[in-house]
């Protein structure tokens, strides 16, 4: 272990794509390959500007990247949707300073699947604990108040515990195939009322003369995109200074121009004519997984936007022999059409010792009360499913 070097990058174009997605494989999820992360900075959406400073640590042994561990630097908690607010007013309340934080995840996508990229040949116990420990040294000479990694990858949890992380379970929404080979079984699942009301929704926008194309592959080019970003901004709009606009046009435009074009799937909303339309939902794949991104409209058409949004791509995912759909955060309307509870967990490391003791002793609870509202939710669901639950700790 003494041969090894560690690096901090300011960029992700300061580690080579090839070392990059070597030591990530080829099962890691699109949010995280290289390209994915050097368009998000290369657009400016991630910058010191918008309060994230990439700040990539990388472990070299005879000058051969062995581990990389993605992080950022943060100047705030927007852009996460884990929402530390009370752990921030407990800074103020001990005057300790909140910001800047470190921040592992891939930024502004609440996707499950953060971890160390760590060599196949290496001991991941090993290379984990010393990465720590090399993250928690920066952080004490920097005044740094706390490190924070969100969305982790389960295995991953177990091992970044053993190191001395705290977790903090939190909720999302996921739909899973099951044993659903088609639309008509996923209709089959639910109770007959809800059954009815998804038959009424999916008609009503029929009526209105709405049609659903999809757009893969060579259809998505920048054009595509421009329209795609122009929902986007203009769904956030709506909801003025809490519409979290936090991607540029220039990220949507560059994506059809790199490999993720091939991750991209838009579910196109026109009425009769595919290139003038009227909604859009943006939705990326890695074959077996589906995630919901981005959406907006033009016109206020009745349920749309649980087709756009819901409907169309389950019916994609189930043709396509895809597992399960995280549809983004947020939506208590996601639970009436086939999206379970589940917790993810996102694990915490604290440098002020008050901090830490008040924190420490206040997540057990907080992770208990979390897992009976999962259980709660779960047993008013309108359909028959099932989930594993999470365990409180590793």
């Amino acid at each position: 272990m003494s041969s090894l070097v560690a690096n901090w990058h300011k960029s992700i174009k300061e580690i080579q794509e090839f070392d990059w997605q070597a030591l990530s494989g080829e099962s890691v999820i699109p949010f995280y390959e290289w390209q994915w992360l050097d368009t998000l900075e290369k657009s400016r959406s991630v910058s010191p500007e918008q309060g994230w400073q990439p700040l990539h640590l990388s472990l070299s042994r005879s000058n051969k990247l062995i581990a990389v561990a993605p992080l950022y630097l943060k100047g705030h908690s927007y852009g996460e949707f884990v929402f530390d607010q009370a752990f921030a007013r407990l800074a103020e309340s001990l005057n300790v300073k909140y910001y800047p934080k470190l921040l592992g995840m891939s930024p502004l996508s609440p996707v499950e699947g953060y971890r160390f990229f760590i060599d196949q040949k290496e001991n991941k116990d090993e290379i984990t604990n010393l990465m720590m420990k090399i993250i928690d040294k920066f952080a004490i000479k920097n005044g740094i108040c706390s490190c924070n990694f969100l969305y982790v990858e389960p295995y991953w949890r177990t091992l970044a515990e053993k190191s001395g992380c705290s977790t903090w379970l939190n909720q999302q929404s996921l739909w899973l195939a099951n044993d659903q080979k088609n639309f008509s079984d996923y209709l089959a699942s639910f109770n007959s009322n809800q059954r009815r009301n998804i038959k009424r929704e999916r008609k009503s926008v029929k009526e209105a003369g709405v049609l659903i194309s999809t757009l893969t592959g060579e259809d998505i080019d920048t054009n595509v995109m421009r329209n795609m970003h122009n929902f986007y901004q203009a769904h956030c709009a709506r909801w003025g200074i809490w519409g979290s606009k936090y991607l540029s046009r220039t990220f949507f435009e560059r994506l059809p121009l790199t490999s993720q074009r091939d991750h991209l799937i838009l579910f196109n909303a026109h009425k009769g004519n595919p290139k003038d339309p009227i909604a859009m939902s943006l939705c990326v794949t890695n074959r077996e997984k589906l995630w919901g991104r981005y959406w907006g409209s033009k016109e206020e058409v009745e349920c749309l936007h649980f087709e756009v949004c819901y409907y169309s791509p389950i019916e994609w995912a189930l043709n396509n022999g895809i597992k399960s759909f995280d549809p983004g955060a947020g939506g208590n309307h996601k639970r009436r059409r086939g999206f379970l509870a589940k917790p993810h967990a996102s694990l915490h490391r604290w440098y002020n010792p008050q901090m830490k003791k008040l924190i420490k002793n206040w997540l057990p609870k907080v992770n208990q009360l979390m897992l009976e509202e999962i259980d709660a939710i779960n047993a008013e669901l309108p359909f028959h499913s099932s989930m594993p639950r999470i365990p409180l700790s590793g």
